[in-house]
């Protein structure tokens, strides 16, 4: 596993999943290619209509600023 790899699930469980279990929802790392995560949504997240709200400046924002060559976060089903 990369060090990217390694970073983005870190990221993701100490700092985005906490925030987003406060709504009952939650997102399961899926991939890490080209400069693109793609993650899915779980639980209230999946189908709320501030989901991608949420993707863009909380997730998105956050991975760019940490994770050198995150250029993108997407969800996937």
């Amino acid at each position: 596993m990369s060090q990217e790899v390694e970073k983005i699930k870190e990221i993701l469980e100490k700092e985005i999943k906490p925030m987003l279990k406060l709504h009952l929802g939650s997102l399961d790392f899926v991939d890490f290619k080209e400069g693109v995560v793609s993650v899915r949504f779980q639980g209230t997240c999946k189908g709320c209509p501030l989901s991608n709200l949420t993707l863009k400046t909380g997730i998105e924002a956050l991975l760019k600023e940490k994770v050198a060559g995150v250029e993108k976060v997407e969800a996937v089903e």
